[in-house]
């Protein structure tokens, strides 16, 4: 579903980089770029989903300027190897699975080591590498899909509560330093979304039962969050940095 009728996007000849893309969130909102007529490339680290990602986008979008990468973002070789790949990008949309639950005294150090490369460092490193060129085209947009946990703590997610808030405060110090050049910076959180995942975890009439605890009345759609994230990763976006936005058809109490 197109979101750029009677709204120029600005996406055809932009290049998009958005990663943990083979399946779920991320795969939606790499789909939607393709629809727009981006240049779209996808990274994951399972290269039989990537692929089939790739062949599904292409195939639904009519759009064959589709590339797939394996990359590891927890591994800052791979992300290097990655952007060596992609050449210069316009758009970025950061993606990556969250850690394990538990509670405090379940974690040893390495469980916070990894935590904190796979959510934090993979972020850091991206817009490393991201950054410098979109600086000399004075334009760039970087989104960070992270979790609702950015706005409000949420229970038995203890690494996911500590380092989520973590890449709010980055992107938000990034967006001040980064706007004079013409990159703008936010972040994007979905609240439960009808995703493979949750298909797995639930039965329809359990996931109906989450919907209804929804305001809206119901869980979210991938295609509804990637709207959000395509916005923002857009030139129709020219003066919205440094925000956190939440997706959660009103689930969320706090301000």
């Amino acid at each position: 579903m197109m979101i750029g009728d009677g709204m120029d996007l600005q996406l055809k000849g932009k290049k998009v980089l958005v990663t943990a893309a083979s399946k779920g969130l991320g795969m939606a909102c790499a789909q939607l770029y393709a629809e727009e007529g981006a240049q779209v490339w996808i990274a994951s680290r399972n290269k039989q989903q990537l692929e089939q990602a790739k062949q599904t986008i292409i195939h639904q979008t009519g759009n064959a300027q589709v590339e797939a990468v394996m990359c590891d973002l927890t591994k800052e070789e791979e992300i290097k190897q990655l952007f060596a790949e992609t050449g210069s990008i316009d758009i970025l949309i950061n993606n990556i699975g969250g850690p394990p639950a538990g509670a405090f005294d379940e974690f040893a150090d390495q469980d916070w080591q990894q935590a904190f490369e796979r959510l934090l460092m993979s972020v850091i490193r991206t817009v490393r590498a991201a950054a410098p060129s979109m600086k000399d085209r004075q334009f760039g947009r970087i989104v960070t899909i992270t979790s609702s946990s950015m706005k409000q703590s949420l229970d038995g997610l203890l690494l996911s509560n500590t380092f989520r808030p973590a890449i709010v405060g980055l992107s938000k110090s990034l967006s001040q330093e980064l706007a004079g050049d013409g990159i703008l910076i936010n972040s994007v959180g979905p609240g439960t979304m009808e995703t493979d995942r949750i298909r797995d975890l639930y039965q329809p009439a359990q996931i109906q039962q989450l919907g209804e605890n929804i305001p809206i009345g119901r869980i979210g759609q991938p295609d509804e969050f990637a709207k959000a994230v395509v916005f923002l990763g857009s030139g129709a976006n020219t003066y919205i940095t440094g925000q956190t936005l939440v997706v959660d058809g009103g689930s969320m109490k706090a301000l």
